[in-house]
């Protein structure tokens, strides 16, 4: 996790802010739900099984896609890329057969010997970044072309060099780091608080009770002596949670996206309200940081079925258990809960936008 979301998730956003067309992520054999956790929410990109070493992981992204098209190959270490990074990569493909990023090496570089440390000179030399761009056909021929007995390529340009193509450099970005060490993700953590902005948003909801034997609660159904009245499934929790976070999104309230007179949600599952908020904080480049729901209520009882709400909130975000709370008051018997004549419930939420 990088200020509060998925190191993954920085890179696949800013592909998709770029205007990416296709997006594959290569990872390891087995790790698919922690991929589909990460970037829950976003659309546009797939996921494939790599292999033992990173020539053969891009290759496997590579086997992929079709066409004449521009190929950005980047590692997801380094979160802090950007759409105008890729925009120039992309542009500069007119004038050469692949572009990186590049950095001029400022310190002095030694190689230890066996007599000691040697100054090795430095002029000339930079420091290779990703992404790495080039046509899909360009960079397929020069896979094919690399010898078996060259040892492993250490990034994508050095094949494409060894095929005889022309690989050009754009400004390397000192935010391109990778994250190798421990300590670079406490840099990372202070590049990222001024990256980011934190939006709050808070919604607010009550139904009252009709005939029933059941009430829907933050999408776990929960035996009572009476129903729930409302369009949907009136669950209170996840409509004022869905609030919260179009709140913070800007985007308006839950009856703009799911208005009451509209047959198609009568009796709806809440949850499609909540994904559908969700999304709309993805697309804008957001991520849910925590969210958190009060109940209000006489009764039925909530500290029973807290942890199923929780679960159940937490996989239709895509966030870890830890970072949904769900709480429970009274009104002390005074007002329109107090008198059991409804429920109601408010909730808060915390996102992160790109400043």
């Amino acid at each position: 996790m990088l200020a509060g979301k998925p190191v993954l998730r920085w890179s696949v956003e800013a592909f998709i802010a770029a205007g990416a067309i296709d997006i594959i992520v290569v990872t390891p054999a087995g790790h698919e739900g922690q991929v589909d956790q990460a970037l829950s929410g976003l659309s546009g990109w797939r996921a494939t099984d790599g292999g033992a070493t990173r020539a053969l992981s891009v290759q496997a992204g590579l086997a992929m896609l079709t066409g004449d098209i521009a190929v950005l190959v980047h590692d997801a270490a380094r979160p802090f890329v950007t759409p105008g990074h890729i925009a120039s990569l992309v542009s500069a493909l007119s004038r050469s057969d692949g572009a990186l990023p590049a950095l001029a090496v400022a310190d002095t570089l030694k190689r230890e010997t066996d007599g000691g440390l040697k100054t090795t000179p430095r002029d000339g030399l930079w420091r290779a970044q990703t992404p790495q761009a080039f046509r899909l056909a360009t960079l397929r021929s020069a896979y094919s072309a690399w010898p078996a007995d060259d040892g492993e390529p250490t990034d994508d340009a050095a094949l494409v060099e060894r095929a005889g193509g022309k690989v050009v450099k754009i400004a390397g970005d000192p935010r391109l780091m990778k994250l190798t060490y421990p300590e670079d993700f406490e840099m990372a953590e202070q590049l990222a608080a001024r990256a980011m902005m934190t939006r709050i948003g808070q919604g607010f909801d009550a139904h009252r009770f009709g005939p029933g034997d059941a009430v829907m609660l933050c999408g776990v159904k929960i035996a009572h002596d009476h129903g729930l009245v409302g369009h949907s499934d009136a669950d209170v929790g996840l409509h004022a949670l869905t609030d919260a976070l179009l709140g913070a999104a800007g985007a308006g309230d839950i009856g703009d996206h799911f208005p009451p007179t509209d047959p198609k949600w009568k009796g709806a599952d809440s949850g499609v309200f909540l994904r559908h908020a969700a999304e709309l904080v993805a697309a804008g480049g957001g991520a849910i940081v925590n969210v958190d729901v009060t109940l209000i209520c006489e009764r039925p009882k909530v500290k029973p079925h807290r942890e199923a709400m929780r679960a159940r909130i937490a996989d239709l975000l895509g966030l870890p258990v830890e970072r949904v709370s769900v709480k429970a008051t009274t009104t002390e018997q005074m007002g329109f809960t107090g008198r059991q004549e409804g429920l109601a419930a408010q909730a808060v939420a915390s996102v992160q936008y790109p400043a």
